[in-house]
Protein backbone atom coordinates (compact mmCIF):
# COMPACT_ATOMS: atom_id res chain seq x y z
CA UNK A 1 0.00 0.00 0.00
CA UNK A 2 2.87 2.68 0.88
CA UNK A 3 4.62 2.28 -2.42
CA UNK A 4 1.02 2.62 -4.49
CA UNK A 5 0.61 5.87 -2.48
CA UNK A 6 4.19 7.06 -3.76
CA UNK A 7 2.47 7.32 -6.75
CA UNK A 8 -0.23 9.49 -6.01
CA UNK A 9 0.15 12.69 -7.66
CA UNK A 10 -2.27 15.20 -5.10
CA UNK A 11 -4.68 14.61 -2.68
CA UNK A 12 -6.72 17.33 -0.78
CA UNK A 13 -8.69 17.72 2.31
CA UNK A 14 -11.08 19.97 3.89
CA UNK A 15 -8.20 22.94 4.91
CA UNK A 16 -6.39 22.25 1.97
CA UNK A 17 -3.48 20.02 0.33
CA UNK A 18 -1.58 17.41 2.23
CA UNK A 19 2.01 18.32 1.69
CA UNK A 20 3.47 15.59 2.07
CA UNK A 21 2.51 13.32 -0.70
CA UNK A 22 3.68 9.95 0.45
CA UNK A 23 1.75 10.00 3.34
CA UNK A 24 -1.21 11.85 2.15
CA UNK A 25 -3.40 8.41 0.40
CA UNK A 26 -2.24 6.70 3.47
CA UNK A 27 -3.99 9.68 5.94
CA UNK A 28 -7.07 9.17 3.83
CA UNK A 29 -7.48 5.77 4.15
CA UNK A 30 -6.77 5.97 7.81
CA UNK A 31 -9.12 8.28 8.88
CA UNK A 32 -11.78 6.02 10.83
CA UNK A 33 -12.91 8.32 13.27
CA UNK A 34 -15.83 10.10 13.69
CA UNK A 35 -16.48 14.11 14.44
CA UNK A 36 -13.93 15.97 15.85
CA UNK A 37 -14.00 19.85 14.24
CA UNK A 38 -11.18 20.93 11.57
CA UNK A 39 -8.00 20.11 13.96
CA UNK A 40 -6.13 17.22 13.19
CA UNK A 41 -3.99 16.49 16.04
CA UNK A 42 -4.00 18.01 19.57
CA UNK A 43 -0.97 17.36 21.24
CA UNK A 44 -0.92 17.58 25.08
CA UNK A 45 2.89 18.88 26.06
CA UNK A 46 5.51 20.33 24.42
CA UNK A 47 8.34 18.43 25.31
CA UNK A 48 11.16 16.52 23.47
CA UNK A 49 8.37 14.09 22.56
CA UNK A 50 5.08 16.69 22.45
CA UNK A 51 7.03 19.24 20.50
CA UNK A 52 8.81 17.19 17.94
CA UNK A 53 5.60 15.19 17.48
CA UNK A 54 4.13 18.51 16.45
CA UNK A 55 6.15 19.62 13.88
CA UNK A 56 6.17 15.60 12.35
CA UNK A 57 2.18 16.72 12.00
CA UNK A 58 2.62 19.62 10.74
CA UNK A 59 5.03 18.47 8.04
CA UNK A 60 2.89 15.94 6.98
CA UNK A 61 -0.26 18.14 6.55
CA UNK A 62 -2.07 18.16 9.64
CA UNK A 63 -3.52 20.68 11.09
CA UNK A 64 -1.68 20.65 14.39
CA UNK A 65 -2.45 22.15 17.73
CA UNK A 66 0.34 22.01 21.06
CA UNK A 67 -0.81 22.62 24.20
CA UNK A 68 1.71 23.37 26.96
CA UNK A 69 0.80 24.22 30.87
CA UNK A 70 4.14 25.98 31.29
CA UNK A 71 5.43 29.37 29.98
CA UNK A 72 7.69 28.18 28.18
CA UNK A 73 7.97 25.13 25.07
CA UNK A 74 10.13 22.11 26.04
CA UNK A 75 8.89 20.29 29.09
CA UNK A 76 11.25 19.03 31.67
CA UNK A 77 14.27 18.33 29.36
CA UNK A 78 14.83 22.16 27.84
CA UNK A 79 13.68 23.82 30.83
CA UNK A 80 14.71 22.07 34.67
CA UNK A 81 16.39 18.40 33.01
CA UNK A 82 18.57 17.80 30.01
CA UNK A 83 19.57 21.10 29.27
CA UNK A 84 20.50 22.95 31.94
CA UNK A 85 22.44 20.10 34.00
CA UNK A 86 24.66 19.31 30.93
CA UNK A 87 25.26 23.30 30.91
CA UNK A 88 26.47 22.88 34.40
CA UNK A 89 28.36 19.48 33.86
CA UNK A 90 30.37 21.45 31.24
CA UNK A 91 31.31 24.47 32.94
CA UNK A 92 32.26 22.82 35.73
CA UNK A 93 34.54 20.15 34.23
CA UNK A 94 36.06 23.43 33.54
CA UNK A 95 36.57 24.97 36.57
CA UNK A 96 37.49 21.55 38.13
CA UNK A 97 40.54 21.61 35.22
CA UNK A 98 41.63 24.89 35.50
CA UNK A 99 41.33 25.00 39.66
CA UNK A 100 43.09 21.73 39.55
CA UNK A 101 45.96 20.16 38.68
CA UNK A 102 44.83 19.17 35.50
CA UNK A 103 46.17 22.18 33.22
CA UNK A 104 49.08 22.36 35.34
CA UNK A 105 50.22 19.05 34.32
CA UNK A 106 49.62 20.09 30.48
CA UNK A 107 51.71 22.89 30.78
CA UNK A 108 49.09 25.57 31.15
CA UNK A 109 49.94 27.85 34.46
CA UNK A 110 47.87 30.39 36.30
CA UNK A 111 46.93 31.24 39.62
CA UNK A 112 43.80 32.55 41.08
CA UNK A 113 40.84 30.83 39.66
CA UNK A 114 37.75 31.77 41.45
CA UNK A 115 33.98 30.74 40.96
CA UNK A 116 31.66 32.99 39.77
CA UNK A 117 28.70 30.53 40.15
CA UNK A 118 26.33 33.64 39.16
CA UNK A 119 27.64 33.85 35.89
CA UNK A 120 27.82 30.10 35.34
CA UNK A 121 23.87 30.24 35.74
CA UNK A 122 23.50 32.60 33.97
CA UNK A 123 25.37 30.89 31.06
CA UNK A 124 23.37 27.90 31.32
CA UNK A 125 19.49 30.18 32.02
CA UNK A 126 20.79 31.74 28.52
CA UNK A 127 20.99 28.23 26.76
CA UNK A 128 17.74 26.97 28.24
CA UNK A 129 15.91 30.43 27.04
CA UNK A 130 17.72 30.05 23.45
CA UNK A 131 16.18 26.56 22.43
CA UNK A 132 13.00 26.83 24.16
CA UNK A 133 13.04 30.06 21.98
CA UNK A 134 13.78 27.88 19.34
CA UNK A 135 10.73 25.69 19.49
CA UNK A 136 8.36 28.58 19.34
CA UNK A 137 10.53 29.82 16.19
CA UNK A 138 9.91 25.83 14.80
CA UNK A 139 6.18 26.45 15.47
CA UNK A 140 5.85 29.57 13.77
CA UNK A 141 7.41 28.41 10.73
CA UNK A 142 5.39 25.15 10.78
CA UNK A 143 2.35 26.45 11.30
CA UNK A 144 1.70 24.89 14.67
CA UNK A 145 -0.78 26.34 16.82
CA UNK A 146 -0.02 26.59 20.35
CA UNK A 147 -1.92 27.85 23.41
CA UNK A 148 -0.72 28.18 26.83
CA UNK A 149 -2.80 26.74 29.38
CA UNK A 150 -3.50 23.06 31.41
CA UNK A 151 -4.62 20.56 28.80
CA UNK A 152 -7.17 18.40 29.68
CA UNK A 153 -9.05 15.53 28.05
CA UNK A 154 -13.03 16.20 27.93
CA UNK A 155 -13.87 13.91 25.61
CA UNK A 156 -12.31 11.49 22.74
CA UNK A 157 -12.30 14.15 20.54
CA UNK A 158 -11.70 17.25 22.51
CA UNK A 159 -9.52 18.97 24.68
CA UNK A 160 -10.00 21.95 27.51
CA UNK A 161 -7.33 24.38 27.81
CA UNK A 162 -7.46 25.70 31.52
CA UNK A 163 -5.58 29.41 31.04
CA UNK A 164 -3.24 31.02 33.71
CA UNK A 165 -6.20 33.89 34.33
CA UNK A 166 -9.02 30.68 34.86
CA UNK A 167 -10.66 31.02 31.22
CA UNK A 168 -11.22 28.16 29.27
CA UNK A 169 -10.72 27.25 25.52
CA UNK A 170 -12.27 23.80 24.05
CA UNK A 171 -10.34 22.68 21.31
CA UNK A 172 -12.28 19.76 18.82
CA UNK A 173 -9.85 17.51 17.24
CA UNK A 174 -9.78 14.14 15.23
CA UNK A 175 -7.00 13.19 17.36
CA UNK A 176 -5.44 13.42 20.44
CA UNK A 177 -1.56 12.83 21.45
CA UNK A 178 -0.58 12.62 25.55
CA UNK A 179 2.85 13.47 25.66
CA UNK A 180 2.77 15.16 28.87
CA UNK A 181 6.11 13.65 30.02
CA UNK A 182 7.00 12.74 34.07
CA UNK A 183 7.52 14.15 37.12
CA UNK A 184 10.04 14.13 40.23
CA UNK A 185 8.90 10.82 42.55
CA UNK A 186 8.82 12.06 45.89
CA UNK A 187 10.68 10.64 49.10
CA UNK A 188 7.98 9.52 51.56
CA UNK A 189 8.20 11.47 54.61
CA UNK A 190 10.75 13.86 53.18
CA UNK A 191 9.44 17.13 52.14
CA UNK A 192 11.12 19.16 49.21
CA UNK A 193 11.61 22.89 49.97
CA UNK A 194 13.99 23.72 46.96
CA UNK A 195 16.22 25.02 49.22
CA UNK A 196 18.06 23.12 51.32
CA UNK A 197 16.47 19.92 50.61
CA UNK A 198 15.79 19.74 46.81
CA UNK A 199 15.05 17.88 44.00
CA UNK A 200 16.85 18.03 40.56
CA UNK A 201 14.93 21.17 39.35
CA UNK A 202 16.67 22.68 43.05
CA UNK A 203 20.07 21.37 42.47
CA UNK A 204 19.94 23.20 39.37
CA UNK A 205 19.04 26.52 40.90
CA UNK A 206 21.89 26.73 44.65
CA UNK A 207 22.60 30.06 45.34
CA UNK A 208 25.82 28.66 47.03
CA UNK A 209 28.01 25.94 46.73
CA UNK A 210 27.10 23.33 49.79
CA UNK A 211 29.76 22.41 52.45
CA UNK A 212 28.28 19.20 52.17
CA UNK A 213 25.73 17.57 49.61
CA UNK A 214 23.80 13.87 50.51
CA UNK A 215 22.36 12.30 47.56
CA UNK A 216 19.31 10.05 47.99
CA UNK A 217 20.00 7.85 45.03
CA UNK A 218 23.20 7.12 43.06
CA UNK A 219 21.44 6.73 39.71
CA UNK A 220 21.63 8.58 36.75
CA UNK A 221 20.41 12.09 37.78
CA UNK A 222 22.54 11.70 40.88
CA UNK A 223 25.62 11.28 39.62
CA UNK A 224 25.38 13.70 37.43
CA UNK A 225 23.88 16.96 39.70
CA UNK A 226 26.38 15.05 42.48
CA UNK A 227 29.46 15.74 40.25
CA UNK A 228 28.69 18.88 39.35
CA UNK A 229 28.93 20.01 42.71
CA UNK A 230 31.71 18.32 43.77
CA UNK A 231 33.88 19.28 41.12
CA UNK A 232 32.79 23.30 42.56
CA UNK A 233 33.79 22.23 46.02
CA UNK A 234 31.09 20.46 48.11
CA UNK A 235 31.53 17.43 49.60
CA UNK A 236 29.11 14.54 48.24
CA UNK A 237 27.73 11.52 50.33
CA UNK A 238 25.78 9.19 47.79
CA UNK A 239 23.35 7.03 49.46
CA UNK A 240 22.07 3.97 47.53
CA UNK A 241 19.36 1.08 48.03
CA UNK A 242 20.81 -0.81 45.49
CA UNK A 243 24.43 -2.55 45.23
CA UNK A 244 26.00 -0.45 42.35
CA UNK A 245 25.70 2.82 40.48
CA UNK A 246 24.39 4.27 37.48
CA UNK A 247 20.75 2.83 37.94
CA UNK A 248 18.73 0.36 36.03
CA UNK A 249 20.06 -1.12 32.97
CA UNK A 250 23.90 -0.91 33.04
CA UNK A 251 26.61 -3.51 32.83
CA UNK A 252 27.93 -4.24 36.32
CA UNK A 253 31.14 -4.59 35.36
CA UNK A 254 31.00 -1.18 33.41
CA UNK A 255 29.18 0.12 37.36
CA UNK A 256 32.02 -0.60 39.55
CA UNK A 257 34.46 0.54 36.67
CA UNK A 258 32.45 3.88 36.86
CA UNK A 259 32.27 4.02 40.44
CA UNK A 260 35.81 3.38 41.16
CA UNK A 261 36.30 6.47 38.70
CA UNK A 262 33.42 8.67 40.34
CA UNK A 263 35.49 8.18 43.89
CA UNK A 264 38.70 8.95 42.55
CA UNK A 265 37.25 12.02 42.15
CA UNK A 266 35.87 12.33 45.46
CA UNK A 267 32.42 11.39 46.03
CA UNK A 268 31.68 9.15 48.55
CA UNK A 269 29.09 5.93 48.25
CA UNK A 270 27.47 4.46 50.30
CA UNK A 271 25.86 1.26 48.39
CA UNK A 272 23.23 -0.99 49.85
CA UNK A 273 21.91 1.65 52.37
CA UNK A 274 18.65 2.99 52.70
CA UNK A 275 17.37 6.74 53.55
CA UNK A 276 15.05 6.35 56.91
CA UNK A 277 14.98 10.00 57.54
CA UNK A 278 16.25 13.72 57.45
CA UNK A 279 15.50 16.30 59.56
CA UNK A 280 16.20 19.78 59.49
CA UNK A 281 18.40 21.62 62.72
CA UNK A 282 18.72 24.93 61.63
CA UNK A 283 21.04 25.46 58.79
CA UNK A 284 22.20 22.02 59.03
CA UNK A 285 20.00 18.40 58.38
CA UNK A 286 21.01 15.06 59.94
CA UNK A 287 20.09 11.98 57.10
CA UNK A 288 19.13 8.96 59.11
CA UNK A 289 20.68 5.53 57.23
CA UNK A 290 20.12 1.96 57.43
CA UNK A 291 22.38 -0.97 56.16
CA UNK A 292 19.78 -3.07 53.99
CA UNK A 293 21.84 -6.12 54.20
CA UNK A 294 23.08 -5.31 58.02
CA UNK A 295 21.03 -3.11 59.32
CA UNK A 296 23.59 -0.69 60.80
CA UNK A 297 22.48 2.61 61.32
CA UNK A 298 24.30 5.59 60.86
CA UNK A 299 23.23 9.68 60.87
CA UNK A 300 24.93 11.96 58.44
CA UNK A 301 25.04 15.87 59.24
CA UNK A 302 24.56 17.93 55.81
CA UNK A 303 23.52 21.19 54.82
CA UNK A 304 22.02 20.10 51.61
CA UNK A 305 19.85 16.86 50.52
CA UNK A 306 19.50 16.23 46.89
CA UNK A 307 16.08 13.69 46.86
CA UNK A 308 16.79 11.83 43.12
CA UNK A 309 15.09 8.66 43.09
CA UNK A 310 13.56 8.77 40.22
CA UNK A 311 10.70 10.03 37.93
CA UNK A 312 7.01 9.09 37.89
CA UNK A 313 4.32 9.33 34.94
CA UNK A 314 2.46 12.70 34.89
CA UNK A 315 -0.75 11.17 34.39
CA UNK A 316 -2.83 12.87 37.30
CA UNK A 317 -5.88 15.02 36.13
CA UNK A 318 -5.38 15.18 32.68
CA UNK A 319 -8.73 13.72 32.19
CA UNK A 320 -8.04 10.10 31.39
CA UNK A 321 -11.25 8.85 32.97
CA UNK A 322 -13.63 10.97 31.21
CA UNK A 323 -12.73 8.91 28.23
CA UNK A 324 -12.36 5.63 29.92
CA UNK A 325 -8.60 5.54 30.28
CA UNK A 326 -7.36 3.31 32.76
CA UNK A 327 -3.47 3.45 34.08
CA UNK A 328 -1.41 0.19 34.65
CA UNK A 329 0.18 -0.46 37.85
CA UNK A 330 3.28 1.84 37.66
CA UNK A 331 0.63 4.87 36.63
CA UNK A 332 1.14 4.57 33.15
CA UNK A 333 -1.09 5.14 29.89
CA UNK A 334 -1.02 1.65 28.54
CA UNK A 335 -0.89 1.87 24.23
CA UNK A 336 -0.60 -0.52 21.56
CA UNK A 337 2.10 -0.91 19.07
CA UNK A 338 1.01 2.19 17.01
CA UNK A 339 0.62 4.45 20.38
CA UNK A 340 -2.90 3.87 20.33
CA UNK A 341 -4.76 3.96 23.56
CA UNK A 342 -8.20 1.95 24.06
CA UNK A 343 -9.69 5.04 23.26
CA UNK A 344 -9.06 4.94 18.92
CA UNK A 345 -8.58 8.28 18.74
CA UNK A 346 -6.49 9.28 21.58
CA UNK A 347 -2.72 8.18 21.08
CA UNK A 348 0.25 8.59 24.15
CA UNK A 349 4.18 9.12 24.01
CA UNK A 350 7.12 9.56 25.87
CA UNK A 351 7.21 9.01 29.86
CA UNK A 352 3.65 8.59 30.50
CA UNK A 353 4.17 5.16 29.02
CA UNK A 354 6.13 1.84 29.22
CA UNK A 355 9.78 2.39 28.33
CA UNK A 356 12.76 4.26 29.16
CA UNK A 357 12.71 7.81 30.46
CA UNK A 358 14.73 9.57 27.80
CA UNK A 359 14.26 12.25 25.97
CA UNK A 360 15.62 10.68 22.91
CA UNK A 361 12.88 7.52 22.92
CA UNK A 362 10.18 9.64 23.13
CA UNK A 363 11.26 12.41 20.21
CA UNK A 364 11.31 8.82 18.62
CA UNK A 365 7.83 8.09 19.42
CA UNK A 366 6.57 11.13 18.76
CA UNK A 367 7.81 10.71 15.00
CA UNK A 368 6.51 7.26 14.30
CA UNK A 369 3.59 7.64 16.09
CA UNK A 370 2.61 10.81 14.09
CA UNK A 371 3.34 9.14 10.97
CA UNK A 372 1.07 5.83 11.67
CA UNK A 373 -2.01 8.48 12.47
CA UNK A 374 -1.41 8.85 8.89
CA UNK A 375 -1.09 5.29 8.14
CA UNK A 376 2.65 4.73 7.75
CA UNK A 377 4.39 2.41 9.03
CA UNK A 378 5.10 1.98 12.92
CA UNK A 379 8.34 0.43 14.18
CA UNK A 380 11.12 1.56 16.97
CA UNK A 381 13.29 -0.91 18.45
CA UNK A 382 13.89 -0.16 22.35
CA UNK A 383 17.22 -2.49 21.92
CA UNK A 384 18.81 0.02 20.15
CA UNK A 385 17.81 3.05 22.31
CA UNK A 386 21.04 4.32 23.98
CA UNK A 387 21.52 5.55 27.46
CA UNK A 388 24.28 7.94 28.64
CA UNK A 389 25.48 9.25 32.06
CA UNK A 390 27.15 12.92 31.17
CA UNK A 391 29.90 12.73 34.00
CA UNK A 392 33.12 12.92 33.71
CA UNK A 393 34.17 10.41 31.68
CA UNK A 394 30.74 9.55 30.42
CA UNK A 395 29.06 6.35 30.31
CA UNK A 396 27.03 4.88 27.76
CA UNK A 397 24.93 1.54 26.73
CA UNK A 398 22.86 0.33 24.31
CA UNK A 399 21.11 -3.31 23.66
CA UNK A 400 22.25 -6.37 26.13
CA UNK A 401 23.95 -6.57 29.22
CA UNK A 402 26.48 -9.65 30.05
CA UNK A 403 23.58 -10.26 33.21
CA UNK A 404 20.71 -10.21 30.19
CA UNK A 405 22.65 -12.06 28.10
CA UNK A 406 22.69 -14.74 31.05
CA UNK A 407 19.28 -14.28 32.21
CA UNK A 408 17.90 -14.66 29.08
CA UNK A 409 20.48 -18.35 28.07
CA UNK A 410 22.41 -16.64 25.15
CA UNK A 411 25.89 -18.02 24.38
CA UNK A 412 28.03 -14.33 23.81
CA UNK A 413 31.59 -12.97 23.53
CA UNK A 414 33.24 -10.23 24.80
CA UNK A 415 35.35 -7.63 22.91
CA UNK A 416 37.01 -5.37 25.33
CA UNK A 417 39.93 -2.04 24.69
CA UNK A 418 40.94 -0.14 27.14
CA UNK A 419 41.49 3.83 26.40
CA UNK A 420 44.99 3.79 28.17
CA UNK A 421 45.67 2.02 24.87
CA UNK A 422 44.25 4.44 22.51
CA UNK A 423 46.26 6.79 21.04
CA UNK A 424 44.21 9.75 20.75
CA UNK A 425 43.19 9.34 24.34
CA UNK A 426 46.35 9.20 25.82
CA UNK A 427 47.38 12.37 23.43
CA UNK A 428 44.22 14.28 25.61
CA UNK A 429 45.85 13.25 29.11
CA UNK A 430 42.40 11.65 29.23
CA UNK A 431 42.67 7.88 29.30
CA UNK A 432 39.81 6.53 32.17
CA UNK A 433 37.40 4.27 30.32
CA UNK A 434 37.34 1.06 28.17
CA UNK A 435 34.68 -0.04 25.10
CA UNK A 436 33.11 -3.56 26.09
CA UNK A 437 31.44 -5.20 23.00
CA UNK A 438 29.09 -7.80 23.63
CA UNK A 439 28.35 -10.63 20.28
CA UNK A 440 26.46 -13.36 19.82
CA UNK A 441 28.91 -16.40 20.11
CA UNK A 442 27.45 -18.35 16.91
CA UNK A 443 26.20 -15.27 14.39
CA UNK A 444 28.92 -12.36 15.82
CA UNK A 445 26.21 -9.89 15.40
CA UNK A 446 26.44 -7.27 17.48
CA UNK A 447 23.98 -7.56 20.72
CA UNK A 448 25.20 -4.70 23.31
CA UNK A 449 27.73 -1.91 23.69
CA UNK A 450 28.97 -0.49 26.67
CA UNK A 451 31.52 2.26 27.05
CA UNK A 452 33.23 4.57 29.56
CA UNK A 453 34.90 7.89 27.75
CA UNK A 454 35.07 11.22 27.83
CA UNK A 455 32.93 11.13 24.36
CA UNK A 456 31.00 8.14 25.51
CA UNK A 457 27.57 9.71 24.62
CA UNK A 458 29.22 10.00 20.88
CA UNK A 459 30.73 7.06 20.57
CA UNK A 460 27.71 4.88 21.69
CA UNK A 461 25.78 6.56 18.38
CA UNK A 462 28.23 4.18 16.29
CA UNK A 463 26.88 1.23 17.96
CA UNK A 464 23.29 1.98 18.00
CA UNK A 465 23.59 2.26 14.11
CA UNK A 466 25.18 -1.03 13.87
CA UNK A 467 22.45 -2.74 15.65
CA UNK A 468 19.74 -1.36 14.01
CA UNK A 469 21.28 -2.57 10.79
CA UNK A 470 21.92 -6.14 12.13
CA UNK A 471 25.80 -5.76 11.72
CA UNK A 472 28.15 -8.24 12.90
CA UNK A 473 31.65 -7.14 14.93
CA UNK A 474 33.21 -8.04 11.77
CA UNK A 475 31.10 -5.22 10.14
CA UNK A 476 32.45 -2.66 12.86
CA UNK A 477 36.14 -4.03 12.37
CA UNK A 478 36.33 -3.29 8.55
CA UNK A 479 35.12 -0.49 8.70
CA UNK A 480 38.09 2.38 8.54
CA UNK A 481 38.66 4.67 11.09
CA UNK A 482 40.33 7.67 11.28
CA UNK A 483 43.44 7.90 13.28
CA UNK A 484 44.54 9.42 15.86
CA UNK A 485 40.67 9.12 17.02
CA UNK A 486 38.87 7.62 20.27
CA UNK A 487 36.57 5.99 18.02
CA UNK A 488 39.14 2.90 17.48
CA UNK A 489 38.88 1.79 20.56
CA UNK A 490 35.36 0.78 19.68
CA UNK A 491 36.46 -0.68 16.56
CA UNK A 492 38.93 -2.51 18.53
CA UNK A 493 36.70 -3.71 21.04
CA UNK A 494 34.75 -4.87 17.52
CA UNK A 495 38.04 -6.32 16.31
CA UNK A 496 38.78 -8.28 20.24
CA UNK A 497 34.92 -9.95 20.00
CA UNK A 498 34.88 -11.42 16.60
CA UNK A 499 38.63 -12.51 16.10
CA UNK A 500 39.47 -12.69 19.72
CA UNK A 501 42.39 -10.65 20.25
CA UNK A 502 42.49 -6.69 19.54
CA UNK A 503 45.70 -4.96 17.22
CA UNK A 504 47.35 -2.58 19.89
CA UNK A 505 46.23 -4.14 23.43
Amino acid sequence: MLASSLRISTVFRANGPIKNKSFAALYVSARNYAGGGDTDLVVIGSGPGGYVAAIKAAQLGLKTVCVERNPTFGGTCLNVGCIPSKSLLNNSHLYHMASGKDLASRGIEFTDVKLNLDKMMDQKRGAVKALTAGIAGLFKKNGITSIQGFGRISGPNEVTVTKDDGTQEKVSTKNILIAVGSEVTPFPGIEVDEKQIVSSTGALELEAVPEHLVLIGAGVIGVELGSVWQRLGAKVTCVEFLGHVGGMGIDMEISKTFQRTLSKQGLKFKLNTKVVSATRDGSKIKVSVEGVKDGKKEDIDCDTVLVCVGRRPYTQDIGLETVGLQLDGKGRVPVNSRFQTSVPSIYAIGDCIDGPMLAHKAEDEGIICVEGICGGAVHIDYNCVPSVIYTHPEVAWVGKTEEMLKEEGIEYKVGSFPLAANSRAKCNNDTDGLVKILSDKKTDRMLGAHIIASCAGELINEAALAMEYGASCEDVARVCHAHPTVSEAFREANVAAYFGKPINF
